[in-house]
C-alpha cells in the first residue's frame, strides 16, 4: 500500500501526520494552516484539501471533510488507513442553550446520533463519546488562552434545513449545546477504529436567543470564535504529543 493513492482524500503513506485537525469547510482548512509554522499542500479533491506540516515542533495534518457524515466518514476512514492517531474537529455549529452566545467555543464531549451514517457502523444505542484525553486537552487550551468557553453535549444530525421542533425542545432541556453535523460521526468512527478523537466548534447561530444579530454581526461574531477554535485544537496537539500521546509513533 505504500505507493498506493487513495480515492478520495488523494494521499500516500507517508503523507498524513499522526495528529489531524479536521475541518468541515474547505475555507477553514487555510485559516488553521495560517496558524501553523509550516505546511504543504498536498491534495486538493472534491471537498478534501489536505496539508501536512507543524505546530510547535508537533506534526500536524489538516484535511477538510466537507459537509455532513457521509462525506466525513470517508475522510476519517482513508486518513486512519494512512496513520492518522489523534482527530480534533474544529467546526461551527448552532448554539442550543439561551446562555451560547454566538462565537462561543463548545467543546464536545459527547453527541447525540440524530445522523444516519454512524449507524452503518454500531447500533444507535451506541454513544457517540469524545475521548478524554483530547476533550481535557481542548478545555485546558482554552482555559490557558483565557478565552470564555463551553463543554457539554452536542446534537449531530443530518437535514440542515429541517427543524424537529419537539426534538430540539427536548435535547435542549436535556443539556445539549450546540447543533451540527460531524461530531457522531467522528466519535464513532473512532470507537470502531481505535483512535482518539475530540470537537471544538464556534457557534455560528442560536435558535432559541429572543433577539437574533444581524447575518454581518453573526458572521463577525463566528469568525472570532473560530479563531480561538483553531488556536485551541492546535494548542491541545501540542499538550497531548508532551503528555505521551506521541507514543503511538
Amino acid at each position: 500500500m505504500s505507493d498506493e493513492i487513495l480515492k478520495h482524500i488523494r494521499c500516500k503513506v507517508g503523507d498524513i501526520a499522526p495528529y489531524v485537525i479536521i475541518p468541515g469547510d474547505p475555507g477553514r482548512v487555510k485559516r488553521i494552516v495560517d496558524q501553523m509554522d509550516d505546511a504543504t499542500l498536498l491534495a486538493q479533491n472534491r471537498e478534501y484539501i489536505v496539508y501536512t506540516g507543524t505546530y510547535k515542533h508537533v506534526p500536524v495534518t489538516v484535511c477538510s471533510s466537507g459537509i455532513g457524515g457521509p462525506a466525513a466518514s470517508i475522510a476519517f476512514e482513508e486518513l486512519i488507513k494512512l496513520g492518522a492517531k489523534v482527530f480534533i474537529r474544529v467546526g461551527s455549529a448552532g448554539g442550543r442553550q439561551k446562555d451560547t452566545p454566538i462565537g462561543t467555543p463548545v467543546v464536545i464531549n459527547a453527541s447525540y446520533r440524530g445522523e444516519g451514517t454512524s449507524r452503518a457502523y454500531l447500533p444507535a444505542e451506541f454513544p457517540a463519546v469524545a475521548d478524554l484525553d483530547v476533550t481535557n486537552a481542548l478545555v485546558q487550551a482554552l482555559k490557558e488562552s483565557g478565552s470564555d468557553y463551553q463543554v457539554g453535549l452536542g446534537f449531530t444530525r443530518d437535514a440542515y434545513y429541517v427543524q424537529d421542533t419537539q426534538l430540539n425542545a427536548l435535547l435542549t432541556d436535556c443539556g445539549v449545546k450546540a447543533a451540527e453535523q460531524e461530531a457522531a460521526v467522528l466519535f464513532i468512527v473512532g470507537s470502531v477504529r481505535g483512535v482518539k478523537t475530540g470537537a471544538v466548534v464556534s457557534t455560528d447561530s442560536n435558535i432559541w436567543l429572543e433577539q437574533q444579530p444581524t447575518l454581518a454581526q453573526k458572521e463577525e461574531l463566528f469568525f472570532s470564535g473560530e479563531r480561538k477554535c483553531i488556536t485551541a485544537a492546535l494548542e491541545a496537539t501540542v499538550i497531548l504529543h508532551g503528555a505521551g500521546a506521541h507514543d503511538f509513533q
